[in-house]
């Protein structure tokens, strides 16, 4: 399997600077940016989607609005190959596959490349009243849904039946609204009586209702005709789990590495993979070994396209899972890092990450690290490696600093990340920010950088109260204007970063095959790399927020 350069990588929304791909690409031609970054991680609105800012997506054509095939070609002239991501797990119901199912029911070519839910479940579990099948109890014990109730979503098939699909993340249905005129002919009234219907129709959808619970109250002979219409006129948005045992699936696995390959992606981030192998009884997260020769199966595809592949997984450090993605020969994600730092500042003491990293040269774990990102600060990801007590100290710590927590369906113990930026969970420090980012840049692995904490990016709380339920993410988010970044650029912690940033993409000391001293005791922390007779030494101080970088000619 290829691998990936160990330099620098950039991390946005194609729409993140200015308002689109092109901005980005002017950015990093920017000669302030000359030689900071040899990776973009773009994020996956780069393609045509409709839901969780690119994580549902319809197909991988870019997004007419974001991007065209020119400002990819910038990039490349710039040196500067892509992270891309493939959603392994599921599809948006807008993609032309279900599509194809939702118009052509039983008859579509595509209608096992998602997952019947009552077809899997079959002889495992009692039908009920409402059409899908409630498994047995012994059946679903070892499986975690994201959200309350089973993971379904009832689809209407041509013929009227109501069929349901496996859906583990997103989903919402909604009813096209029928016009006075309409409702004459569906119920085949007079316009007065269809003008009454109406309001009753389209105050109780602006309530939520479904149609069967609308109030036909005064008009009850009309009721069966007027939600049968309704019904058969849903709209749906969501996410829909493919059917990994379908070879239309792999056909499709294929032609998107091949398609990203094309964009110029040399690393593939593997979103929500671990959703995707599925058995009746067994786990739905991290089914073995079913995670592991589904891995194994798209690294063949990758391997014909020249792609490393990047399994996204969040656990525990206590469970090891980083180590065995290590294993088998995958880069994998150091979310350990952001809150280690965080850690050390608050103790003031660089003991776990000299202990980390040391961990990661003796086992040859590669790495992409980071401080931010566009999900959150990976905070329980920490248990096993320092103690529950320090773990909720950093939370409690974060969210005094303006982040927010969320509980997945009301379980405390179920969350896994703290919603802030980098820099205002570290207090909006200049100096703790530049000497995280110093610590970044100098433990192993390859540096994802975050656009906001390159520009020191603080709590984007109006944009949360925007966003509205489930917004917590977007206080992370906000996108950067052009002359945001002019301003930025001339920001002395700012071009701090940038200079420690050039330095680690373009001294030959670093990289994944070079070797690590690791040295210092209590608050200081010393981190050498040496490469032949290159070397480069960090010295840091996580009491004074101090630091100094030594390198070779």
């Amino acid at each position: 399997m290829k691998q990936a350069n160990a330099t620098p990588m950039l991390n946005a929304y194609p729409d993140s600077i200015g308002n689109n791909l092109s901005c980005v690409a002017q950015f990093v031609s920017r000669p302030e940016l000359k030689d900071v970054f040899g990776s973009f991680y773009i994020l996956p609105s780069l393609f045509n989607t409709d839901l969780d800012r690119g994580f549902s997506v319809i197909d991988y054509s870019l997004n007419d609005l974001l991007a065209k095939r020119e400002d990819l070609e910038v990039l490349k002239q710039q040196g500067i190959d892509l992270k891309l991501d493939f959603i392994l797990n599921h599809a948006s119901v807008l993609s032309p596959q279900f599509q194809d199912i939702l118009k052509n029911g039983e008859d579509s070519k595509y209608k096992d490349f998602f997952i019947n839910w009552n077809t899997f479940w079959q002889g495992h579990g009692e039908m009920t009243p409402e059409g899908y099948i409630q498994p047995d109890p012994e059946m679903i014990q070892h499986m975690f849904f994201r959200k309350p109730g089973l993971p379904i979503l009832m689809v209407r098939m041509p013929d009227g039946k109501d069929v349901p699909y496996w859906n583990t993340f997103y989903q919402s249905v909604s009813y096209r609204r029928p016009t006075i005129q309409q409702l004459m002919e569906i119920a085949g009234v007079q316009y007065s009586v269809a003008e009454q219907l109406y309001h009753r129709v389209n105050d109780g959808l602006d309530q939520g209702l479904t149609p069967a619970q609308l109030d036909f109250s005064g008009f009850e002979a009309h009721k069966e005709a007027v939600a049968q219409w309704l019904e058969g006129h849903r709209e749906y948005l969501g996410q829909m789990d493919l059917n990994i045992k379908s070879p239309l699936v792999w056909e499709f696995y294929e032609n998107t590495l091949k398609t990203l390959a094309e964009y110029g992606a040399s690393i593939v981030r593997l979103d929500a993979f671990a959703y995707a192998p599925k058995e009746p009884g067994e786990k739905n997260f991290l089914n073995e070994p079913g995670t592991w020769e589904l891995l194994e199966r798209v690294r063949e595809l990758a391997d014909k396209y020249g792609l490393q592949l990047l399994p996204e997984i969040h656990a525990s450090y206590a469970d090891k899972i980083h180590e065995q993605v290590a294993s088998k020969g995958y880069m994998t994600y150091d979310f350990f890092l952001p809150g280690l730092i965080i850690d050390a500042f608050e103790e003031q003491d660089g003991k776990h990450l000299r202990e980390w990293a040391a961990e990661l040269m003796e086992k040859k774990i590669r790495t992409v690290n980071m401080l931010g990102c566009h999900d959150g600060i990976p905070l329980l990801d920490l248990k096993g490696m320092i103690s529950d007590e320090q773990i909720q100290r950093l939370i409690d710590t974060v969210v005094a600093r303006g982040g927010y927590v969320k509980n997945l369906h009301g379980q405390k113990n179920m969350y896994y990340q703290v919603n802030a930026t980098y820099y205002s969970a570290l207090g909006e420090s200049d100096e703790k920010m530049l000497l995280a980012r110093a610590i970044q840049l100098f433990m192993p692995g390859k540096p994802q950088i975050w656009y906001l904490d390159l520009f020191n990016g603080k709590n984007d709380h109006e944009a949360v109260a925007k966003a509205g339920p489930g917004g917590h993410k977007e206080i992370n988010r906000s996108n950067l204007s052009m002359e945001q970044i002019e301003a930025g650029l001339q920001n002395p912690a700012v071009q701090k970063q940038l200079e420690l940033l050039r330095m680690r993409s373009t001294h030959p000391a670093f990289g994944f095959d070079s070797n690590l001293e690791i040295g210092g005791q209590g608050s200081e922390l010393q981190l050498k790399w040496t490469n032949g007779s290159h070397w480069a030494k960090l010295t840091a101080d996580l009491k004074q927020c101090t630091y100094s970088v030594e390198v070779s000619e």
